[in-house]
C-alpha cells in the first residue's frame, strides 16, 4: 500500500526522540510515522490512536514487523487524555498530531472523499459513526448549509450552492460525489467552477463537518499540552488554513504570560508560560519533497516544547 508521510523527517527531528520514551500519534492513519518512531524506541513505548478501522488492521500488522512496546487504540484522539488515563498513563515525552488524509483514504474511492471519482458520499473518518456526507447533504437546512459552506470552506458562492442542493433535492436524493459536483457546477456556472474550484471548498466543509474535525481539534490541543512532561515537545501538521490558526493560536496561547501578571516583577508558577514556541515560523516542506509529493505543498509543522 503506497502511503507517503508528510514532514517525516523534520516531524521525527522535532520530537526530540529517546529512546526509553514514551510518544503518542494521535493520527497513525498507516502507520508513516509510527513505524519510524517505532524503531526508535527500543525501550520506550508508543501509543498510537485512529478512528479508522481498515488503517488499524494495516498499521498493527506493519508495527508488529518491528516490536511489540505499543497499542493501538479504535477512537478519535478527542479520547486521547481520557484513554491514557486508563493506562495509567498522565506523562508523555512527546505527541504527534498529523491532520493529513491518508493517500490510501483519498485514493479509495469508496470512502467517498474525493470529488474526482464516483461514490456514495460518505466522508467518514470512523466507518462506525451515522452521521456522513450523505445526511449532511440531503437533512440540513438551507441556512445550515450555507454556514458550513461559509465557515469550513471559505467558499464566497455557499448561498447559492446550498440553495441549488435544496432545489435539487426537492425532486430527488443526492446520492454520489459526482452527482454532487455537478450540482455545484451547475449551481455557479462553468466560468467560476473551472477558475476557481469550489467543489474542493465544498468537499472539504462537508469533511470537517461529518467528523467534528475543527472542534476536537479545539479541544484536544490543551488536552495533549497539559500530558507533555517537561522537555517534551508536540508537533502538529496541518493542510488547510481553518486548522493552522486554531493550532497557531492555541500554541501560541500556551506559549504567553497570562495578561493578569504581565509586568509583575515575579511571575507565580501557575500563570507562567505552559510551553515555549520551538519554531516561531511553520516548518514547510523541502523542495525535494514537493517534487515526490505533491500533496503536500499545503501542510506547515508547528511545535512546541512544555517548559520545566
Amino acid at each position: 500500500m503506497k502511503h507517503y508521510s508528510v514532514l517525516l523527517n523534520e516531524t521525527l527531528e522535532n520530537l526530540n526522540i529517546k529512546e526509553d520514551g514514551l510518544y503518542v500519534d494521535a493520527t497513525m492513519g498507516y502507520a508513516g510515522h509510527s513505524k519510524e518512531i517505532l524503531k526508535i524506541i527500543k525501550r520506550g513505548f508508543l501509543f498510537a490512536f485512529d478512528q479508522d478501522k481498515e488503517a488499524i488492521d494495516y498499521s498493527d500488522g506493519v508495527l508488529k514487523q518491528i516490536g511489540d512496546n505499543y497499542k493501538i487504540f479504535h477512537t478519535n484522539f478527542a479520547n486521547l487524555k481520557k484513554t491514557l488515563a486508563k493506562e495509567n498513563i498522565f506523562q508523555v515525552d512527546g505527541i504527534l498530531f498529523d491532520l493529513g488524509f491518508s493517500s490510501p483514504q483519498i485514493d479509495d474511492s469508496a470512502r467517498g472523499f474525493s470529488f474526482m471519482n464516483d461514490a456514495k458520499l460518505d466522508m467518514r473518518m470512523n466507518q462506525e459513526q451515522k452521521l456522513n456526507a450523505y445526511e449532511v447533504i440531503n437533512c440540513y437546512s438551507q441556512d445550515a448549509l450555507v454556514k458550513i459552506f461559509f465557515e469550513y470552506g471559505e467558499e464566497k458562492l455557499s448561498k447559492v450552492i446550498a440553495k441549488k442542493i435544496v432545489e435539487y433535492r426537492k425532486n430527488k436524493k443526492v446520492n454520489t460525489t459526482l452527482e454532487l459536483v455537478e450540482i455545484i457546477k451547475s449551481a455557479v456556472g462553468s466560468n467560476y467552477f473551472f477558475k476557481t474550484h469550489p467543489e474542493r471548498k465544498i468537499f472539504q466543509a462537508i469533511r470537517i463537518e461529518v467528523n467534528s474535525e475543527l472542534e476536537v481539534l479545539k479541544k484536544v490541543l490543551p488536552e495533549a499540552i497539559s500530558i507533555l512532561k517537561p522537555g517534551g515537545r508536540i508537533c502538529v501538521i496541518t493542510f488547510h488554513s481553518l486548522e493552522d490558526r486554531i493550532v497557531k493560536r492555541i500554541l501560541k496561547n500556551a506559549s504567553e504570560v497570562d495578561d493578569i501578571v504581565k509586568g509583575l516583577p515575579q511571575i507565580p508558577q501557575e500563570y507562567k508560560p505552559l510551553i515555549k514556541l520551538v519554531n516561531k515560523k511553520p516548518i514547510l516542506p523541502s523542495a525535494e519533497e514537493l517534487r515526490q509529493n505533491s500533496r503536500s505543498r499545503s501542510a506547515k509543522l508547528r511545535v512546541g516544547e512544555r517548559m520545566k
